[in-house]
């Protein structure tokens, strides 16, 4: 073991508030366990697309009270240089997170903050909800969104306009992502930062003013008739949800049993993300179970929707993103008279179509919410992961259960004309031509190994794919269409085929987003997909 990394480790030790992570460092020092040590010192975790997001376990490499303390340090300094005072935390169920969230009031309040906790583990929009409705100068959530088990994470968001970005209750983006990380990197003890015990924890009012406000998208107060089937996967949804339909006037949904408590652990899921694999197969099953219409579900932290709709033929089948995100850009366009609709760059290009057709504003952004939510005005947001807003007054974020209420609300309406979710897609497509959309993802064993693809991919892009010809070549490292630069690759292909590759931005993978547009309807557009599937999965090895 080199000794600059067994000195890094001892110093790193010294000055951990946990004895426990501290007791698993000095045990991989006994046991000359160099590889442990060397992922867990691999550089502090930094502000990505959706905040801080790692492992749990010792080091600045993974989400424990020595960083979490660190980084609630840096987010104090942050504020003190810009004379703002409040800060609201909330956070989910996962493993660490009502530890997490102490110990940034501990810090906050010892640096003179004035801190509001939320009441109990709660969905990350009642976060964001509570900064604007409180008028709080920051907000955070300790949460990992849909990430696995061994995960957790720290969402920050500020309330105003800071360093002349107008936030309103959004997630932080450059430069105060990297301002931040800067104060943190100049903490060379955690144990000196003084900690206060002055915090206020709020009551169930905050929830009730969220679940009032959301519940107006429901439009009125005559009952809608639909049997509803919702999953919490194991998070932190289930009540909120329940009184946000209560309220709307809808009847109580159906759980899933087996995943409406809170667990850490994600007993029935592979990974606990509505887009994984046989992540929403109790969801169907419990719908099977019930004669029901609707399928919803929510990420662990509630903050996305997926839904699942029956067919004609009696099956059910999940839908795409995209294809939620064109139902919701379809009905919110034809339901009004003006507005401005955005997505970000990897999602379907049906939302811009959508929004030429009814003459609204369009914008295209960076993926992730944090730069959707700058979005001034911002009607109707998207992006193809299950993120949607369509209430940024209420929520300027992605919010998985008003999203899942206008859902809940198209579907019972669509039923009144003895439609299906699936005919008013159709309708869609028939207007503007089939969008088909595939994600492709590759899994990787560290961050590094991330950046060793995405490199070579970046190095060496291929001339033509599946025997469509590569036309040209965006590389999104430089200023692109106006945007910033970002890590990543845009290809447009013959046919009409466009590729994005680019590293997730919350877990260690490289994810490939495709769009083929057809107008001769969907069998041509997903037949292109299939012959692209195979050869990409083999680029991103």
């Amino acid at each position: 073991m080199s000794p600059d990394l067994l000195a890094e480790v001892q110093s790193w030790i010294a000055d951990d508030p946990d004895p426990e992570t501290a007791l698993l460092l000095r045990t991989y020092i006994a046991n000359g366990n160099e590889i442990e040590l060397r992922k867990c010192f691999s550089g502090f975790l930094q502000f990505g697309t959706a905040g801080l997001r790692g492992p749990i376990g010792p080091g600045p490499s993974c989400m424990n009270q020595a960083v979490v303390g660190r980084t609630a340090t840096g987010i104090a300094r942050y504020m003190l240089a810009r004379k703002l005072r409040s800060v609201v935390i909330g956070r989910d169920a996962r493993h660490g997170s009502e530890d997490f969230a102490r110990i940034s009031a501990e810090i906050l309040s010892g640096a003179g903050m004035e801190v509001f906790l939320l009441p109990e583990p709660l969905p990350t929009p009642v976060l964001a909800f509570a900064v604007n409705e409180l008028r709080m100068d920051v907000g955070i959530m300790v949460t990992a969104s849909h990430n696995p088990a061994h995960d957790n994470g720290y969402k920050v968001y500020l309330g105003g306009t800071v360093d002349g970005i107008k936030y309103r209750g959004s997630q932080i983006i450059s430069p105060a992502d990297a301002q931040i990380s800067h104060e943190v990197s100049l903490i060379t003890s955690l144990a000196q930062q003084p900690r206060g015990d002055r915090w206020s924890v709020l009551d169930s009012s905050i929830v009730d003013k969220y679940v009032t406000k959301t519940a107006l998208l429901a439009g009125g107060s005559t009952p809608l008739n639909i049997k509803i089937v919702y999953s919490a996967m194991h998070g932190v949804g289930t009540k909120t949800f329940q009184q946000v339909f209560h309220k709307a006037g809808f009847a109580q949904p159906i759980l899933v049993a087996s995943q409406s408590e809170p667990d850490p652990d994600f007993p029935t899921l592979p990974f606990p993300n509505p887009e994984e694999p046989g992540a929403m197969d109790l969801s169907i099953e419990t719908a099977h179970t019930f004669g029901a219409d609707l399928v919803i579900a929510n990420d662990p932290d509630a903050d996305r929707c997926a839904i699942a709709a029956k067919k004609s033929d009696g099956s059910w089948h999940l839908l795409r993103g995209d294809e939620i995100g064109a139902i919701l850009g379809q009905y919110i366009a034809s339901s009004s008279s003006n507005g401005i609709f955005a997505t970000s760059i990897v999602s379907s290009s049906i939302l811009e179509k959508i929004a030429k057709a009814y003459s609204w504003e369009f914008k295209a952004t960076l993926t992730g919410f944090k730069w959707l939510s700058k979005v001034d005005n911002l009607t109707f947001g998207y992006e193809e992961a299950l993120g949607y807003c369509v209430d940024s007054g209420t929520v300027n974020d992605k919010d998985g259960i008003s999203a899942g209420l206008l859902l809940a609300k198209i579907a019972a309406e669509l039923q009144e004309e003895s439609k299906s979710i699936f005919d008013y897609l159709d309708e869609i497509w028939g207007l503007y031509g089939f969008h088909g959309t595939e994600q492709i993802y590759q899994r990787c064993q560290s961050l590094s190994q991330v950046q060793t693809i995405m490199e070579r991919v970046k190095l060496s892009p291929p001339a033509d794919i599946a025997n469509f010809k590569v036309l040209s070549i965006d590389n999104l490292s430089k200023p692109t269409d106006g945007l910033p630069p970002t890590d990543g690759l845009r290809l447009w292909l013959e046919n009409g085929i466009r590729i994005i590759i680019r590293p997730s931005g919350t877990e260690a993978k490289i994810k490939c987003y495709i769009e083929v547009i057809s107008h001769l309807g969907r069998d041509e557009a997903m037949s292109i997909i299939a012959q692209l599937r195979a050869p990409l999965t083999q680029y991103l090895k």
